[in-house]
């Protein structure tokens, strides 16, 4: 199984495609690990599609991760799209407390980058996680919607999870 989760930052995302890839016994590919180099620089589009081909050749897999503009190669390897959708403000929550810890402990976001949260970034910054989950929570929203009806995605399997409880099922469904 090929599984795509996608979600808002914050949503949970990353927890469900671990939980996920454990469950099945397939390789975790985070989009994030394959973006982000030292420096909070980002890796050009034709070296990350390249990398993230590759890795999709795998037989198995689940992808945690939206960067929408790399969606046509993600989506032509998937199977599953798992779409994490929890409300706004548990999403807000979830954002801040996750930033938040992640600043205080200096935790490495992504090994070998050196990249990690402070309070200034989090709070004082236009790179801020939680000012990006507040711009993108209602446009992700719209777009994953569309994305569900879209004709040129009919041949994708879509779940929508919009509670924790949700998830747990979904998880003991694939069992």
């Amino acid at each position: 199984m090929r599984i795509n989760v996608i979600g808002t930052s914050g949503s949970g995302k990353s927890t469900l495609a671990k939980r996920l890839a454990s469950q099945l016994n397939v390789p975790y590919i985070e989009m994030d690990l394959l973006y982000w180099r030292p420096n909070w620089q980002g890796t050009p589009d034709e070296e990350l599609y390249s990398r993230l081909e590759k890795l999709l050749e795998q037989p198995g897999w689940v992808l945690d991760g939206n960067y929408n503009r790399s969606r046509d190669i993600k989506w032509r390897h998937v199977d599953l799209v798992v779409w994490v959708d929890f409300g706004f403000w548990r999403t807000l929550r979830q954002v801040t407390l996750r930033a938040i810890t992640r600043a205080r402990s200096k935790q490495e976001l992504w090994p070998g980058t050196g990249n990690r949260e402070s309070l200034r970034r989090v709070f004082l910054s236009r790179e801020s996680i939680i000012l990006w989950s507040l711009k993108t929570w209602r446009k992700n929203r719209e777009r994953y919607a569309r994305d569900m009806a879209d004709p040129r995605y009919q041949h994708l399997r879509f779940v929508r999870l919009t509670t924790p409880q949700q998830v747990d099922e979904f998880l003991a469904s694939l069992t």
